[in-house]
């Protein structure tokens, strides 16, 4: 898990996001392994089938407040042009990582996101 991440959300009061956020360490995680190894073994490919069901639908709840942070966020070193969680989980096999520079310039938006939340949450 992201140490920063971590470090916040032990005063997350909200159960669901920590949730959310413990899920996304895991596919970010799964993203970073796949494309440093470039391949996709079978227990990556079939951990990316359950997690990227389960954070597409959780997203939902949180597309709003996520939203203005990754917006904020660079991308490549741009502004954000697209969402970075959407982007990031678009591709329907892990394998998709493989060589995939453009995910990898997508996480630190996310990443950011989710910590400025938590950060916003901690302050409430």
């Amino acid at each position: 898990m992201n140490p920063f991440s971590r470090f916040l959300r032990q005063w997350s009061p909200d159960e669901g996001l920590d949730q959310f956020v413990v899920r996304w360490d895991e596919l970010e995680a799964l993203v970073i392994r796949v494309y440093k190894q470039s391949a996709a073994r079978p227990e990556d490919e079939a951990a990316y089938a359950t997690l990227r069901p389960w954070i597409r639908e959780q997203y939902q709840a949180f597309r709003s407040v996520l939203a203005p942070h990754w917006r904020a966020a660079l991308v490549g070193g741009q502004p954000a042009k697209e969402d970075p969680f959407l982007h990031l989980l678009r591709p329907e096999k892990a394998a998709a990582y493989i060589d995939n520079w453009p995910a990898m310039q997508n996480l630190p938006a996310a990443r950011e996101a989710l910590n400025r939340v938590l950060l916003q949450n901690e302050r409430n």
